[in-house]
């Protein structure tokens, strides 16, 4: 499962494009909703700051 390092997290919202499933929202940092998620990564290849995780 993917998981956002909050204190590495920007809120530059590049995830929130680059997963398939609308999994993630943007607030003060990157939330991954784990209803929607489907554990494909491609939030963690758009990160920049290296924040999300597998």
């Amino acid at each position: 499962m993917v998981k956002v390092i909050d204190a590495e997290c920007v809120a530059c919202g590049a995830c929130v494009d680059g997963g398939p499933q609308d999994a993630i929202t943007v607030d003060d940092v990157a939330i991954i909703n784990s209803d929607k998620c489907v554990d494909c990564g491609a939030c963690v290849d758009e990160c920049p700051s290296s924040a999300i995780v597998e």
